[in-house]
């Protein structure tokens, strides 16, 4: 725990000014822009500071009191949980699908069911990359050729002994993986399971189940099924394997037992309604967990049967069975894609009008677009893991060693998809780079004249680069279409993988029907399995980076503060949602300080704005009715309503607006590529006076002037999605709303 010093005693009737940062991981004093801060509430990972009393300038605007909520450590933590984040990337952009589709009335549990069935066979693929190096490449393969073992004292130890001793020892890879991962996702969730809102305020938005909603015993159920899953998986494959050549009773129990445990995890999944339970339910999770008991007892039958099974075991170059399963799971995966592509896109149409703004291939495909992304993440993690283990066993070998090590052909077809998928997509960003640049330019050149109208000729550079600014800005809404042509190409390449089922190589095909050399071929696969594996090393030394350096955290914390900000609902070995921690924290915080006869500016920055608009959602209107918002770079709107149409829309942002009585007030710089405008973009120019929810809203002129003041010798400097607190303009909006808080003084705006 921290050195936490006691809260002070508030003075009834004051203005108390709650700061809560985005992404970058800012300290306390930085967020407070005050050197000494001291702890008030909270631990090392979220806490409550103001500054020290009896320094100068410890007030906020109009002596209000300063305090800040810092939560950057609640979603790093330590070294080993960043490189987990990592590793478990695919899983987590599987979680984040399934909020992400749109209000689909009616429809909303088939949505969730497929999510839910698409992220088990991520653990299943999870599971047989590991068994395709431990027991394919390395006990079936490598121990099977003698040239393989020389030189390797590791495997000679069991390069002598039967194949079914080789089998089950390398089994026990496996098993632990999967151990490894069940553990991960109990202990990474322990500092968020005491944190629960007190008293929460009803609410028909999903967003108010963010940090409200029991996701404990869903996420426990899920565990248990996918644990019970990737038994399974294992189970299938060593069975597969033994039943190529030899067939008993004992087998056909043994088959049979695993089929059900498989068709049982499946059945659970596709029942939304049994499975999303969080009134006590002990037979229930009960039967969850015996499922998982079974599953285990299941393999352990399994890996004795195979040990000590006296037939004789098949010739075969790879462990029979193997390649067919990888395959079969892969088209299972595309076809469940495009099931759920069908849905989404037929029922779209539902909510209101203006809930999203304009019609967008991103809000209508979010969930299977990012579903896909994970899958094609998930693919060529797995496929080169067996890849470069195959590379490592030839290495220095003969042709043939080669040969006889090489994967399966469906991971083959993986790494040439997904490679040929990344530089589809990178070739159609430059294309649209390109196209879209006049009209970027234009618009930005319009609203840079209509700020800056009598910048004299020397500033025509200074100029420039603001138009620069700007056109960049607007480059986030091209983002959509790109992204949903990358998960077009990334779903298309993991069809291609069925070609293995056939024997049927990368290279012949395309030399036959394309012309293209095979040796060109097997240079591109090669090519992208070591661009998956340099994707791999950055993501390691990018989470690395993240938990030890905060300037670099506020590159790839947009990514993973967004994917770790919502509850488990999909796949139970995601990253932990660190909301379920800060806004019940937040919640009751501010509920304490009202009760104790003050009034509550929330002010938030970017990601921090989210935050703060799901705690509304949590407070009762005897909270809320002494509580104003002041959000700035905030991408409710732009971002978040976008890509989570049925959880972040205009009825729910006019729901937080009605909840603190419109004592709301947003800025907005166009030179941000993350915040915008929340109901209306007012620019220079316009005529119109903004009244009800368009007050909410206030255009911030980025930069301030683009000609050195008389004080300084170089101009003002281009802020983009900077924090506000040092502005004036940040400061006239305080005063405004801290006047509308104040008891009996009439509102402004």
């Amino acid at each position: 725990m921290a050195d936490v010093s006691p809260t002070e005693k508030p003075t009834s009737g004051g203005i108390v000014e709650l700061r809560v940062h985005g992404v970058s991981g800012s300290g306390a004093d930085q967020v407070l822009n005050r050197p000494y801060v001291h702890q008030v509430a909270g631990d090392r990972s979220g806490g409550f500071y103001r500054p020290r009393p009896g320094y100068p300038d410890s007030t906020g605007t109009g002596g209000v009191t300063l305090e800040a909520y810092r939560w950057s450590d609640l979603p790093s933590g330590t070294a080993v949980r960043t490189l987990s984040l990592v590793f478990l990337l695919p899983f987590m952009l599987c979680n984040v699908a399934l909020w992400m589709h749109p209000a689909v009335h009616g429809w909303k549990n088939v949505v969730v069911a497929l999510c839910r069935v698409l992220a088990l066979t991520l653990t299943m693929l999870y599971v047989l990359s590991i068994v395709g190096v431990a027991v394919d490449l390395i006990a079936w393969r490598c121990m099977g050729t003698p040239s393989c073992m020389t030189d390797r004292s590791w495997l000679s130890w069991l390069g002598g002994r039967p194949t079914g001793l080789r089998l089950g020892v390398l089994a026990l890879m496996p098993v632990a993986a999967i151990g490894l991962v069940w553990w991960l996702s109990t202990r990474l969730s322990h500092s968020f399971d005491a944190f629960h809102t007190r008293d929460p305020a009803p609410s028909k938005h999903r967003l108010s189940a963010v940090g409200q909603w029991d996701g404990a015993p869903l996420v426990g159920r899920l565990r248990s099924v996918h644990v019970a899953a990737a038994f399974a998986t294992l189970d299938g494959s060593l069975l597969a394997a033994r039943a190529s050549q030899h067939r008993s009773m004992a087998m056909v129990v043994l088959l049979t037992a695993t089929g059900a445990v498989l068709l049982t995890c499946l059945v659970l999944l596709v029942a939304v309604r049994s499975i999303d339970r969080t009134d006590p339910a002990p037979g229930m999770d009960a039967f969850f967990r015996g499922l998982r008991t079974i599953a285990c007892g299941v393999t352990i039958l399994v890996i004795v049967h195979i040990v000590i099974s006296p037939a004789p075991w098949s010739n075969s170059r790879s462990l029979p069975g193997y390649g067919a399963i990888v395959a079969w799971l892969f088209v299972s995966q595309t076809v469940l894609v495009v099931i759920l592509a069908a849905v989404v896109i037929w029922r779209r149409g539902g909510g209101r009008p203006g809930d999203g703004g304009r019609p967008a291939p991103l809000r209508a495909l979010g969930a299977p677009v990012l579903v896909t992304i994970a899958a094609g993440l998930a693919v060529a993690f797995s496929a080169e893991l067996v890849y470069r283990t195959a590379d490592v066993l030839d290495g220095g070998g003969t042709t043939a060693d080669g040969l006889v090590t090489s994967p399966p052909l469906a991971y083959k077809w993986a790494i040439f998809g997904f490679f040929l998928a990344v530089l589809s997509a990178l070739l159609a960003a430059g294309v649209v780079t390109v196209l879209t640049r006049r009209s970027r330019w234009r618009a930005a050149r319009a609203i840079v004249a209509a700020d800056f109208p009598h910048a004299p000729p020397e500033a025509a550079d200074r100029l420039r680069q603001v138009e620069q600014a700007v056109a960049r800005a607007r480059f986030t809404e091209r983002l959509e279409p790109l992204t949903v042509v990358y998960a077009g190409l990334a779903a298309l390449g993991l069809a291609t993988s069925a070609l293995g089922l056939f024997q049927i190589f990368p290279g012949a095909v395309l030399q036959q029907y394309v012309g293209l050399p095979e040796g060109f071929v097997n240079f591109f696969i090669g090519t992208g399995s070591y661009v998956i594996a340099a994707l791999m090393l950055g993501l390691v030394i990018g989470g690395i980076f993240a938990y030890r350096t905060a300037g670099f955290r506020r590159y790839v914390g947009v990514l993973w503060d967004l994917g770790t900000f919502w509850p488990r609902a999909a796949h139970p070995f995601a990253p932990p949602c660190y909301a379920e921690r800060a806004v019940p924290e937040l919640a009751k915080r501010i509920s304490y300080l009202v009760e104790q006869g003050q009034g509550v500016l929330l002010t938030g920055h970017s990601h921090g704005s989210v935050l703060l608009a799901a705690t509304v959602l949590q407070l009762p209107p005897r909270i809320t009715d002494r509580v104003a918002l002041l959000t700035h770079g905030s991408p409710l709107r732009r971002l978040y309503s976008r890509l989570f149409p049925a959880s972040v829309n205009v009825s729910a942002l006019e729901e937080i607006g009605e909840r603190v009585g419109w004592r709301w007030v947003n800025l907005w710089r166009d030179t941000d590529p993350i915040g915008g405008w929340i109901f209306a973009p007012h620019r220079a120019g316009g005529s119109e006076t903004p009244a009800g929810p368009a007050a909410v809203d206030r255009r911030l002129t980025d930069p301030l002037d683009v000609v050195p003041p008389p004080s300084d010798s170089v101009p003002p400097p281009i802020l983009a999605h900077w924090p506000s607190e040092s502005e004036e303009a940040f400061a006239d909006a305080a005063r405004d709303l801290i006047a509308r808080l104040h008891p009996g003084r009439p509102g402004t705006g």
